[in-house]
């Protein structure tokens, strides 16, 4: 049996079959509706019951022919109207919906959307949904997202949808190691992860000299269905090894057969890939981070009652020698695990020679929190822990540190807690992970350490162009789209002046 966190289809319209029993569904509910008939109305004059016409409606039976001539009939339209698939003028758009990329790729289901909601809602008001539709079109064209952004923004939503944990993927993890008798620790070979590779699935794995191949320097794996061979980049370092390794048992265990093949990540086919390559990184980060572990030390440190980097730093090598996986991991548990509900976790990158900022991965847990990513060639904030500790960050050093950042215009104040380090397979850039928790009455509660000494509070923004911090030290460019909602507010006020003098002097 698959397993997965959660079964989805697609909304799969591509058959002829659904398109016809679509089509037909939308033109007996337009036809009825333009009578003044209920579906009740419709089953009297008919004969035919009222769950059956209502499945009729929805797209999911398509009825007898005698029965089409009796809906025909009752309808005052002729047989041949009815069972054409040629839509009149108030329907068209729903073609282009239901003929679009949107309609086929998009997978709502994973929202709890079906198919048949959707159709009801397009059907009521076509004009309008296709021209809201076309406008998120248009505004993803003059934002330059592309498709590829888009599905990642649709897998974000996902996560946060499910507070980033997901039990049937922690539940198969456990299983597979009491089946493999392993022991989860920082220790855990690789080598111990290929024999299972090799052995149980039947892999052969190669360590390869990608450098030769000029621009696939930069790639980590690839692998080759046809003859179940992974090629793995001969400068990976140890734990990057160890971690495709694990991502690639869960593409087996979790038994995804539509994946991506090429590590980093370079193209995709469909969404489906997207998903299925982030629940086998999930099963990888809970294989090589036990859970028990991972709640049992991060409780204990942080009932600290004060802050030390050290202290962080001791915390993530006691699990791994991979920053990211372990502030990743910390996203799956804390929610779920420690009742951490408001969080965010942000990945960094400056890369060498540029001072250009910009934000690779991004999860918001409850809901969208102050510093995320924006698409507009901003300058983020240089008072971000996050930024800072990559601008101070040494030849092969690893910085870690915290503050309190309270964001004024918003009224809200994070802990966020940051690690920053050379990225070691690149061309010299570097990379910052950053975990921020929102602090409120119940978080304050949980964290010992957040009145200690060592630990800063400090006004930040989102990004220079949309901040109102005064002489600030560190802006990198004016807040330009501040000033123009002064601007506009401004214009406003004059206005309002000019009619409340007008209707006086009348």
């Amino acid at each position: 049996m698959r397993i997965i966190a959660f079964n989805y289809l697609y909304l799969n319209m591509n058959s002829e079959s659904d398109f016809i029993k679509t089509v037909f569904g939308l033109k007996l509910k337009q036809l009825r509706q333009k009578k003044n008939w209920s579906l009740q109305d419709l089953a009297v004059k008919t004969g035919l019951s009222k769950s059956y016409l209502n499945e009729i409606e929805n797209g999911k039976k398509y009825p007898k022919h005698d029965k089409i001539i009796q809906l025909s009939e009752s309808l005052g339209c002729t047989f041949d109207e009815l069972v054409s698939t040629k839509l009149d003028k108030s329907l068209a758009p729903f073609n282009e919906i239901l003929q679009s990329d949107f309609f086929k790729e998009v997978p709502l289901d994973l929202f709890g959307i079906s198919k048949n909601n959707l159709i009801s809602i397009i059907s009521d008001a076509p004009k309008k949904v296709t021209a809201f539709i076309n406008a998120l079109i248009e505004i993803s064209q003059n934002y330059n997202l592309g498709k590829e952004r888009f599905y990642f923004a649709v897998l974000r939503s996902f996560q946060e949808l499910y507070d980033n944990y997901f039990p049937e993927i922690e539940d198969k993890t456990v299983e597979f190691i009491k089946e493999n008798g392993l022991d989860i620790n920082k220790d855990l070979r690789a080598s111990v992860l290929e024999s299972i590779l090799t052995e149980k699935f039947h892999y052969s794995i190669w360590s390869e000299d990608f450098e030769q191949f000029g621009i696939l320097d930069n790639l980590r794996s690839l692998f080759v269905p046809e003859q179940k061979l992974l090629l793995l980049n001969q400068k990976l370092e140890k734990d990057q090894r160890t971690f495709i390794l694990a991502k690639e048992i869960g593409f087996n265990v979790l038994e995804l057969k539509i994946r991506p093949n090429t590590y980093s990540w370079l193209d995709f086919g469909s969404f489906e890939e997207i998903l299925n390559n982030f629940y086998a990184s999930y099963f990888a980060g809970a294989l090589l981070i036990s859970k028990e572990q991972t709640l049992e030390k991060t409780s204990e440190f942080l009932l600290q009652h004060t802050w030390e980097p050290k202290s962080f730093e001791e915390l993530i090598e006691s699990f791994t020698d991979s920053p990211e996986t372990f502030y990743y991991r910390l996203t799956n548990l804390l929610s779920s695990e420690l009742g951490i509900k408001d969080l965010f976790y942000l990945c960094l990158v400056k890369k060498k020679n540029s001072d250009k900022i910009q934000i690779l991965k991004e999860l918001h847990l409850n809901h969208q929190q102050a510093p995320h990513a924006n698409a507009m060639n901003e300058h983020y904030c240089r008072r971000w822990i996050a930024v800072k500790n990559l601008h101070h960050l040494k030849e092969n050093e690893t910085l870690t540190d915290a503050q309190i950042s309270h964001y004024k215009d918003q009224g809200v104040s994070y802990l966020v807690i940051s690690t920053s380090q050379k990225n070691p397979f690149s061309d010299g850039s570097n990379r910052s992970y950053c975990l921020g928790i929102l602090l409120n009455s119940q978080t304050i509660k949980k964290i010992g350490f957040i009145k200690s000494p060592t630990l800063k509070t400090i006004n930040v923004g989102v990004t220079c162009e949309s901040c109102s911090i005064p002489d600030c030290e560190v802006r990198q460019s004016p807040p330009i789209r501040l000033e123009k909602e002064h601007f506009n507010l401004g214009m406003k006020n004059a206005i309002e002046k000019i009619r409340k003098q007008v209707i006086s002097d009348r």
